[in-house]
């Protein structure tokens, strides 16, 4: 097989790099960890070998993240949401109705909510050694400490891309490899074709913040969760997390100490194995797609009789309208749906929670402008959609958000702020509080100005 060619999907402003090559029938984007770049991928024969041996159970479709080796660099800090974006990008442009979307590590992250989110387009998830929480916190203490990565982002920065650096990325990742000099030459180009200093350490900042843990109850399509227990650079506990949670999923072991699993003969040889059963045990009907996680905004005008008693009815009528009018429109600009009106406010739902937010705030705005004030509650969890409208828990928990806000305050769950990694929105603790109806505790916080 040749090298395949390397083509571009536009993603917004953005250009993501990607190939695509094989002849099985199903569709899988295979999203790789933090530093990659696609045409390096064949310059090693035991990666290159796994991806022809993959590309006769499936059409893979690589792709390096934005940010990252041959797609755009300049980016800015990128959101899960641009990420999923991008994936949907990428899959446009190849055609690919629906696909098998693969995360390792990091990338799992997205991927988990792009299968959440886009059922539709998801025929289902393999992930291995996924991260669904970046930091470490007394329920999750799997993962690193902050202070651990920083002191890792202190020591790469002062040699990057040197043979000492990739000595030592080399002893964590792929230790059965590690003496082999062709390989560590290989792979130091990886790394310093593939990323900057500055942009790897930016990512691995972010990847502190990564929690999706609140959306895996809202995954339900097929899913494959691979874990290396002889790794030593990833908690396999971890990758049991999310078997856990994640309903049906199926978790296998991957022999070996290497993280990347393709650089050891027997681990490559188990992962390929575990990924062609996966890929050939997918059912052909359409899976249930009205489950899907959206992130809900309800917002109020504050004192609406009273202002609506000033105005008189047509006065109020037409300030209302007015109103609920620029709200629609926003909407539709943060991609989003105005979904219903509610007397004196709205039921909107978006695909992602910054843009909820951004939508809460240019309303809050327009709001302003009209003399009236407003307030909103956003969460993002599992809804129903039925045809003219959306139902479920996350919408209650929404309705009771919002009128736990004062005039002027958008107020939202601890998901939407842990969802809003690399966002720039900022988030005030609001505290714990109990809501009418539902159950238990829940952290909320105010968003502060644009």
């Amino acid at each position: 097989m040749e090298v395949p060619e390397v083509r571009y999907a536009r993603s917004g402003d953005v250009r993501i790099a990607y190939q695509a090559f094989g002849t099985g029938a199903v569709d899988l984007v295979y999203g790789r960890t933090a530093i990659s770049q696609l045409e390096l991928v064949w310059d090693e024969p035991s990666v290159a070998g796994f991806f022809r041996e993959l590309s006769t159970a499936a059409r893979v479709i690589l792709w390096d993240k934005r940010g990252v080796g041959l797609s755009d660099r300049a980016v800015g800090t990128p959101t899960l949401e641009d990420r999923m974006d991008d994936v949907r990008a990428v899959m446009d442009d190849v055609k690919s109705r629906r696909a098998v979307i693969f995360g390792a590590t990091d990338t799992a992250a997205m991927a988990l909510l792009f299968a959440a989110t886009y059922p539709e387009r998801t025929l289902g998830l393999m992930l291995i050694e996924p991260t669904v929480r970046g930091a470490w916190a007394a329920d999750f203490p799997f993962a690193p400490r902050p202070e651990e990565v920083e002191e890792s982002i202190r020591l790469s920065d002062a040699e990057w891309g040197s043979p000492a650096h990739i000595g030592q990325l080399l002893a964590a990742y792929a230790p059965s490899r590690a003496s082999d000099p062709s390989f560590k030459r290989w792979f130091g180009r990886v790394v310093r074709f593939g990323s900057s200093p500055s942009a790897a350490a930016s990512l691995a900042r972010m990847n502190l913040q990564i929690d999706v843990r609140a959306a895996l109850s809202a995954v339900h399509v097929p899913t494959l969760v691979m874990k290396c227990p002889g790794d030593r650079s990833v908690r396999e506990e971890s990758s049991d997390y999310v078997a856990t949670h994640v309903a049906g999923a199926h978790l296998v072991s991957i022999p070996g100490r290497d993280h990347f699993f393709w650089a050891n003969p027997e681990a490559r040889a188990a992962s390929l194995k575990a990924q062609r059963a996966f890929l050939a045990s997918l059912p052909s009907a359409p899976l249930d797609e009205d489950r899907v996680l959206k992130t809900v905004v309800f917002a109020d005008i504050v004192d609406s009789t009273r202002l609506a008693s000033r105005l008189g009815d047509h006065g109020w009528k037409e300030l209302l309208g007015s109103f609920l009018a620029v709200s629609r429109s926003e909407a539709v600009r943060f991609r989003g749906q105005l979904v219903k009106t509610t007397g004196d406010g709205f039921l909107a739902t978006f695909e992602g929670p910054t843009r909820a937010v951004r939508f809460a705030q240019s309303v809050q705005h327009e709001a302003g402008r009209r003399g009236l004030g407003l307030r909103a509650g956003i969460h993002t969890g599992e809804c129903l959609v039925t045809e003219n409208d959306v139902v479920g828990i996350a919408v209650h928990l929404a309705s009771r958000i919002c009128g736990s806000a004062g005039e002027g305050e958008v107020v939202t769950s601890r998901t939407v702020r842990d969802l809003s990694v690399g966002s720039g929105v900022r988030f005030g603790d609001r505290g714990a509080q109990e809501f009418k109806g539902l159950e238990g505790t829940w952290e909320t916080f105010v968003v502060a100005a644009p």
